[in-house]
């Protein structure tokens, strides 16, 4: 298996084909690969969409469900620990994330070896979103690398490329996946940064209130920056 990609998903049954096509072609040139999705405890046909897809040619499909709802962070660990590969992609399952981008992150990794480069960042450098979510993430983002210090300016972006056994040997915590970089240079790798597109969700509707995101990430960061410490 050269690449695991693991797609964390939460009632997202409407974007399960499209995503897995397209991720499924975006690889082609990267076979053996695997694509698991994580159902995060859907209430909606998430499951048999996934299954669906399989039954309609993409072989290299496996599904993993928690029985109830755990957090992103939670669905990543699942995948990331059930993945076969070296390597591993995450990316959202919203749509929003790009798989053509896979490849170019892919080729930054491949380009900076033999260093120690153990993460690659999606950076979104045009983001699709409505214009309280963009400020939202704009000050996260500069709270978060001003407090961290992790050199990346998007490390909320669902489209990475890691390296497991790195991966597996990081703290655990919920809401873990938004501080990858810090916590991959805490473990001594190296993190990268690329640009990649972004586009408008066009199915299904967001998991996340604001309000919500502004308080855990004020606790989550404050955790964080104990644990770099």
């Amino acid at each position: 298996m050269r690449l695991s990609v693991v797609v964390p998903v939460l009632n997202e049954a409407e974007n399960i084909g499209p995503l897995a096509r397209e991720i499924h072609a975006s690889l082609l040139r990267h076979r053996p690969f695997e694509i698991l999705f994580v159902d995060d405890g859907s209430t909606d046909g998430t499951a048999a969409a996934v299954r669906a897809a399989r039954e309609q040619g993409l072989a290299e499909i496996r599904l993993l469900q928690h029985p109830e709802r755990r957090g992103q962070s939670a669905a990543v660990f699942t995948g990331v620990r059930a993945a076969r590969a070296e390597w591993v992609v995450t990316l959202d399952g919203d749509g929003q994330n790009d798989p053509a981008d896979i490849p170019a992150l892919l080729d930054a990794i491949a380009a900076a070896e033999p260093t120690a480069v153990r993460l690659a960042v999606g950076h979104r450098t045009a983001r699709r979103d409505g214009w309280l979510r963009r400020i939202s993430s704009r000050i996260a983002n500069g709270v978060r690398g001003r407090m961290l210090r992790d050199g990346t300016p998007d490390a909320g972006c669902g489209i990475k490329v890691m390296h497991r056994e790195t991966f597996l040997t990081l703290p655990r915590f919920d809401h873990m996946h938004r501080f990858l970089p810090a916590l991959f240079q805490r473990a001594g790798a190296q993190v990268i940064s690329v640009p990649v597109g972004h586009r408008p969700r066009t199915r299904g509707h967001s998991k996340y209130g604001e309000r919500n995101r502004l308080w855990v990430g004020i606790v989550d960061l404050l955790g964080a920056m104990r644990l770099v410490r």
